[in-house]
């Protein structure tokens, strides 16, 4: 029996909390995360079934020279990154308290990086949507008769799928800064 294993599964940049209730529950049934390749292959270690809280921070690489030693005091174990995010786990057993298994001091810190998040992923995302694959649309379907079939049904699940994921990733973040603005 291998002591890896790789699992598909999908998140977006809007579903942190639920990538790291997801951790929390493989290795919970003895699958510890390793590693992450984009954009969706999780490599899990076979370990001892043990409940370990996972937690994620967006830095993007602004992380100072201290930043990984706090964490560390702190009991969490930092252990791999992907595309902006860092991950960190602690045994659940370690934390005495609910605050103890959160890397946040306060709402005010989730809601910063929530902030950097939209600034950082959203932002250039629909700076892309508008300048590239909308005008590439339209001008497929300007000029149908000239263009590939093919090209203007591309472009346009493209449309589709994109404008999907943002009003989706754009909704679900601003639903999180309300919910921690409120202090939930």
């Amino acid at each position: 029996m291998s002591d890896r294993k790789t699992m598909i599964r999908f998140f977006t940049i809007a579903d942190y909390e639920e990538e790291e209730r997801w951790l929390r529950e493989q290795h919970k049934k003895g699958l510890k995360l390793v590693k992450i390749i984009i954009p969706c292959f999780y490599i899990f270690e076979r370990c001892a079934p043990e409940d370990v809280v996972y937690r994620l921070d967006y830095q993007n690489d602004k992380e100072g020279g201290d930043y990984f030693q706090i964490f560390k005091d702190y009991g969490w174990e930092y252990f791999t990154r992907c595309n902006g995010w860092l991950y960190f786990r602690k045994a659940a057993s370690e934390a005495e308290s609910e605050v103890d298994s959160e890397i946040f001091s306060d709402n005010s810190s989730r809601i910063d990086m929530i902030n950097h998040v939209f600034k950082t992923r959203m932002i250039p995302l629909i700076v892309i949507f508008l300048c590239i694959l909308l005008p590439n649309f339209y001008d497929s379907i300007a000029e149908y008769e000239r263009t590939s079939k093919t090209v203007t049904i591309v472009l346009g699940v493209l449309f589709v799928l994109y404008s999907c994921l943002m009003a989706y990733c754009g909704i679900k973040l601003r639903i999180l800064r309300r919910k921690y603005e409120k202090g939930e």
